[in-house]
Parts: structure tokens; C-alpha cells; sequence
């Protein structure tokens, strides 16, 4: 190469056929401070959710000492590579104002998507509510390939906390050969190549999509109200594949950091932690690798369903069912067996933070430019409780959000922390949430 620019790409031969790697994000490809692009344009800011089933041992999980350099408890332990970049809020509670406490539910559908629900999905009293996801989607997704991405851990594609109105789940992907053929294979466009092509297929299949939507209005008029609903939710999908395949059609903006990864072999998919944190992990690397490929701003990893069925290989006992049914150690002070779910649980999201913080952009890492909210649905499972839900924010959104700290909700709801969330990424929300989940109270201390 006689010059190197942002679309500078490595060449070469391997086995007769040629190959081509993608560099990552080099000084030369920033302005003078490394903190954006040589375009002017910022380090685009990320956000994702991780959640984690059944929650932990409040004495063993949540830090004694508020502020910054906040102690580590056991269960902690494993994010202490991490401490500095991950913030712990405690005393934020999924305030149910008189609304039923829906076991393994209402506590992560509470800090989701900022109601405590009457049924399944999120309604809220009569309000069909996204999950903060999809807000944050609408607000920073635009512009990327896929608005977001679902992947669950355990093999079944219904686990997922993403939810764009009452109970229209956006389906998580499962098996790491297909997320890897859906981000990497037909479709995706090197965004460090030179040469850009649109494809012709692509090109009908908007043509078609958009002769199908020419129709909406006749068959609306047509509709009673129930049906107008569930059609309106309908053409919501269908604008968001449409916006996808527009963007197909145009060139992707470079995304130094992206280096196109080899396509996983097959593996086996299931509730054993074995399966299942083997998944997480070939999950996860490609899920990191289409934010660095600015194939998406927005994920969702669900490492278990809510009542987690999470179990050891040979053992039929789940951690649900072990919550329940395991007697407390009068010496210990906490479940023995329940426990190793939630300590793996808590290595298991640190090597979420380790892929991430892995990446280089800049002067930082894709976790310095990201947020990422993982919460659990119970404080302690076996008596399904919903006060001082366990939450986590990692990352520090490119600046704007002050991590490393352990924050006392003193009791408020912990809708507060999806409000704080939505303004750092600078969405034009005052106030948040349905009934007692209702919030105007930033939580200022994160606040850059």
C-alpha cells in the first residue's frame, strides 16, 4: 500500500484465493486528539442490556461503601477488572402502586420499560409500552443495518426483554452459525472496502415491500380496532425492514474497528451452563464485532429466561427450581447450590465487558464509547422480591456517563436509571415511566 487511509484494507493469498483483512482504528484514521473520526463525525455511542435470571444474595452482591472506589462484595468480584468502568446502583425498587408482583417478571419489565405490568409483555395499565431498547434504537439505531440485535443463551429464541409494544417480542437469535450468515454473510458490505456495489436482489426486494405498503390505507379502513393495532404493529416492522434494506443500498460509512470474524462451528445449544456460557461467548464475540462494524448500535443478550433454567450437565435440579427448594446453609448464610449460578452468572458478564473493553477505538476501547444496563428480575429469588433490584451500567458513552461508582436509589424507582440512560444519550425525554414507576428525577450523579 503506498498510502494508508480509512478504508485501507490488508491483502493477500491463502490457498490460491484471495483475502482481504480490515484494519482496526489506527491514530492516522482520527482527528488530532483521537476522540473522532478524521471526518469530524464522534466515535458513535453504543448501548445494550444483558440480563441475568433470579437474581443474588443482597448481603453478598451489593456494596457497603457508596461513591467511587466502592468495596467489593464475592459475588461482585469477577467485574474487578472492570470496577472502574462499571457502575452499581442499589435501593432502586420496581415500585408495583398496587399492581400484582407477576413472579420472575414485573421486576426486569419494571426497569425495562419503566412500568410494573398488569399481564404479560409490558402493558401498563392500558398503555402499550417499547422496552427502553427500542427507544434508544429509534434515537441512535438509524443509520446501521439492523436497528438492534436479540441473542439468547440458552437455545430458545422466545428468551428476550426486547419488546417494541405490550407482548410483540423481537425474537433473539440463538445459534452463533446463524447470527454469524445474518451479520456476515449475504448483505453485509465491508465498510472498509473501496468498491461498493448495491445489490440488484436487494433492490426488488425494497420495490416489492414498498408496493405492499401503497395498500396500508385501504386495508386499514377495512379494520376494527383490534386488527388496526396488530396491522399497525405489523407496517412498524415493515418500515423498520424496509429502512434496513435502504441502507443496504447505499455505501456503510468506514468502521475502522471492524475486522470481518471467521464463522463459528457448530455447537450445541441448551440450559446447561456448560451450553450455555459456550453460547454466550461465540454470541457475544460476534455481536461485539457487528458494533465495531457498525452493523448495529443496539443489543440485547439474555443469558437465561427470567425463571432461570440454567442448570449443571448430569443434574436435573434447575437454578429456579434450586432458589426454591434448596434449605439456606446455617453456617454460610446463603443457598451453596443456587449460588454458583449466580457467581458464573457475574464471570459470565465479565467476559461480556472483557470482548468489549478488547475493542480499541480512539483513545478508548467500544466499552469506553458504550452503556450497557444489566439487570436481573428478583433481588433475592426465592421469595421473588422486587425491592433493591440488582443493576449494573458499564461503560461511559464517549464521556457523557461517569462510571465506577455505587449509587443509593434510597427507595425511588428504578425507572430512574433508564431516564438517566435516554438523556446521557441525549434523547428529549423529561420524564419517564407509567403510574408509581413514573419518574422526572434524573440520577445526576452519573451524569457528566
Amino acid at each position: 500500500m503506498t498510502s494508508t487511509t480509512r478504508r485501507s484494507i490488508l491483502r493477500g493469498i491463502m490457498g490460491g484465493s484471495t483475502v482481504a483483512v480490515a484494519l482496526p482504528l489506527l491514530d492516522c484514521f482520527l482527528d488530532g486528539h483521537g476522540e473522532a473520526l478524521a471526518s469530524g463525525k464522534p466515535i458513535p455511542t453504543r448501548f445494550g442490556t444483558w440480563f441475568w435470571g433470579c437474581g443474588v444474595n443482597e448481603a453478598r452482591w451489593f456494596p457497603d461503601k457508596l461513591g467511587a472506589d466502592y468495596d467489593l462484595k464475592e459475588e461482585l468480584r469477577p467485574i474487578a477488572p472492570y470496577k472502574d468502568k462499571v457502575a452499581i446502583f442499589s435501593n432502586f425498587n420496581c415500585a408495583l402502586g398496587g399492581r400484582p408482583n407477576l413472579v420472575h417478571w414485573s421486576g426486569v419489565m419494571a426497569t425495562l420499560s419503566g412500568a410494573a405490568p398488569t399481564q404479560g409483555g409490558v402493558s401498563g395499565g392500558s398503555a402499550e409500552l417499547p422496552t427502553l431498547d427500542c427507544l434508544v434504537s429509534d434515537h441512535i439505531g438509524k443509520g446501521t443495518r439492523f436497528q438492534s440485535l436479540e441473542v439468547a443463551c440458552t437455545g430458545q429464541s422466545s428468551v428476550s426483554y426486547s419488546m417494541r409494544a405490550g407482548s410483540t417480542v423481537n425474537p433473539s437469535e440463538v445459534d452463533p452459525i446463524n447470527l454469524y450468515r445474518r451479520l456476515f454473510g449475504t448483505g453485509f458490505s465491508d465498510p472498509n472496502k473501496g468498491e461498493f456495489k448495491p445489490d440488484p436482489k436487494i433492490m426488488l426486494r425494497q420495490s416489492v415491500l414498498s408496493s405492499v405498503k401503497e395498500d396500508r390505507d385501504d386495508l386499514i379502513r377495512t379494520l376494527g380496532s383490534a386488527d388496526r393495532q396488530r396491522v399497525d404493529q405489523y407496517f412498524t416492522s415493515l418500515r423498520q425492514v424496509e429502512q434496513q434494506l435502504a441502507m443496504m443500498l447505499e455505501k456503510p460509512a468506514p468502521a475502522e474497528a471492524c475486522v470481518l470474524p471467521k464463522e463459528p462451528g457448530k455447537t450445541e445449544l441448551g440450559p446447561t451452563w456448560e451450553m450455555a456460557t459456550r453460547s454466550h461467548d461465540m454470541l457475544g464475540q460476534l455481536v461485539v464485532m457487528a458494533l465495531a462494524c457498525n452493523q448495529t448500535r443496539v443489543f440485547n443478550v439474555a443469558l437465561s429466561n427470567a425463571g432461570s433454567n440454567l442448570r449443571k450437565a448430569g443434574e436435573p435440579v434447575s437454578f429456579h427450581e434450586l432458589t426454591h427448594e434448596e434449605a439456606i446453609d446455617s453456617q454460610l448464610g446463603y443457598q451453596p447450590k443456587a449460588t454458583f449460578f449466580i457467581e458464573r452468572s457475574m464471570e459470565t458478564f465479565a467476559s461480556m465487558l472483557k470482548m468489549m473493553d478488547s475493542v480499541k477505538e480512539g483513545t478508548g476501547t467500544l466499552l469506553d464509547h458504550s452503556l450497557v444496563l444489566a439487570t436481573s428480575e428478583s433481588n433475592f429469588a426465592k421469595i421473588h422480591s422486587v425491592d433493591n433490584l440488582p443493576i449494573m451500567v458499564a461503560g461511559r458513552a464517549g464521556g457523557k456517563w461517569k462510571s465506577g461508582q455505587h449509587v443509593s436509589g434510597k427507595g425511588d424507582p428504578s425507572s430512574r436509571v433508564g431516564l438517566t440512560i435516554q438523556q446521557v444519550l441525549g434523547m428529549p425525554v423529561t420524564s419517564w415511566g407509567d403510574a408509581a414507576m413514573q419518574t422526572n428525577k434524573p440520577i445526576s450523579e452519573v451524569m457528566a
